[in-house]
């Protein structure tokens, strides 16, 4: 079976456990993945399946990506995501990954990008303490002293300081899978994931 699925992180909501307390729950439409090509040691020197998600038209298709979507026999999707596998015969192309697969999981990890911050400083970036708010101290939001006056004379390497933050790959693990809607095409996790509304998101089984 394949562990992954691609899907929506659709937003955020709170559902009532059976002892009545709030859980604040990850919304996520996983809608059915295409397997697009199968990828095996004999053709390409390892074992893997391409998963195609996602609705886009022809004419939106630049030729390359109409030429292998023509090659395979699929139709066009707008993401294609490739997902190692123990044995590759297994699988054939048109094959679909489901919600299905994630019904009985008990945990999952989940990976997205993280929202944009922009340039940032050390204060919101690293959680830097500042200067004094008062008394008369022009000292507020910079980072401070960063390198020696004579030796070895210059700023050391992996300093902390201000510069660009977010959209990074981040990954949540072990997240608890709250709800499976196999009709929705929908996954409920514990928690929140990374990304804003309507980003793309990988879940895979927790090992």
């Amino acid at each position: 079976m394949i562990n992954t699925i691609y899907g929506t992180k659709l937003g955020m909501t709170q559902l009532f456990a059976e002892d009545d307390k709030v859980i604040p729950v990850t919304v996520i439409q996983a809608a059915p993945n295409t397997i697009c090509q199968v990828k095996t040691v004999e053709t390409d020197g390892y074992n893997a399946v391409q998963l195609g998600f996602g609705e886009i038209s022809e004419k939106h298709l630049n030729k390359p990506m109409a030429g292998h979507f023509k090659k395979q026999g699929v139709e066009p999707v707008r993401h294609l995501r490739e997902v190692r596998v123990d044995d590759a015969s297994e699988y054939a192309v048109g094959d679909e990954v489901t919600v299905a697969n994630f019904a009985e999981a008990a945990k999952v990890d989940v990976t997205g990008t993280s929202k944009g911050k922009g340039f940032a400083g050390v204060m919101k970036r690293y959680h830097f303490g500042g200067g004094p708010g008062g008394h008369g101290a022009h000292f507020h939001r910079a980072p401070g002293s960063v390198g020696m006056c004579a030796t070895p004379s210059r700023v050391l390497k992996g300093l902390r300081l201000p510069g660009h933050m977010g959209v990074d790959t981040v990954t949540i693990k072990n997240l608890d899978v709250v709800r499976v809607d196999e009709d929705m095409n929908l996954i409920l996790v514990k928690g929140a994931v990374p990304g804003g509304k309507n980003a793309t998101v990988r879940i895979r089984l927790a090992k």
